[in-house]
């Protein structure tokens, strides 16, 4: 990495910082990019040089999780290994969210935040796609076949696992998020694979 890479990384860094302090403190209405730069001591020009908005700030670092690549899920040979392999990917995903902490998922699981707007998202986020190539993967192969689209399916997950990070959040992470994702993905994907 040279030196300026390093010093771009940092400032992304700081700029997130900034960010996940002014949620803690203030929440999600009071977080503008004019007091992120402020608290990260940072130009605007910094910020818009690495981010569009805030919320794809927010999207970026809750989507620059540690992943699971695609291409090591191994081929189910049958749908509980699909379901156990899916559920996998979204524990990793809460996980993650843990790590990040209550207020910041609070912060971003807003219907103010528009990055979670899959109707003018330009790019889908990381376990979105992995489920999605998993799938596909699964049904080309005839490992799986599945009662509705994939495209579908994807959605239903995306929406069961947004609604156990705001469960979690809501109740200032007293739940287990892991344990209520794994029973609300298991009731619908052996619902929907075959």
């Amino acid at each position: 990495m040279t030196k300026q890479q390093r010093k771009s990384k940092e400032t992304k860094e700081r700029i997130f910082q900034a960010a996940k302090t002014i949620l803690q403190r203030s929440g999600y209405e009071n977080l503008s990019i004019k007091n992120i730069c402020e608290e990260a001591g940072v130009s605007n020009g910094s910020f818009y040089h690495h981010f569009k908005t805030k919320d794809d700030l927010l999207s970026y670092y809750i989507e620059a999780q540690p992943t699971v690549n695609p291409a090591l899920l191994d081929m189910p040979q049958n749908k509980e290994e699909a379901i156990n392999a899916i559920i996998g990917v979204y524990l990793n995903y809460a996980s993650y969210c843990k790590e990040l902490g209550v207020d910041f998922v609070a912060g971003y699981y807003t219907p103010r935040n528009q990055a979670l707007n899959p109707d003018i998202r330009t790019e889908r986020p990381y376990p979105i796609v992995t489920v999605q190539q998993y799938l596909e993967k699964a049904v080309v192969a005839n490992a799986i076949q599945l009662k509705l689209t994939i495209a579908e399916v994807v959605n239903d997950i995306r929406m069961l696992v947004i609604g156990n990070a705001f469960e979690w959040a809501m109740r200032n992470g007293e739940v287990d998020m892991e344990v209520n994702i794994k029973r609300s993905l298991s009731h619908y994907l052996e619902s929907v694979l075959e």
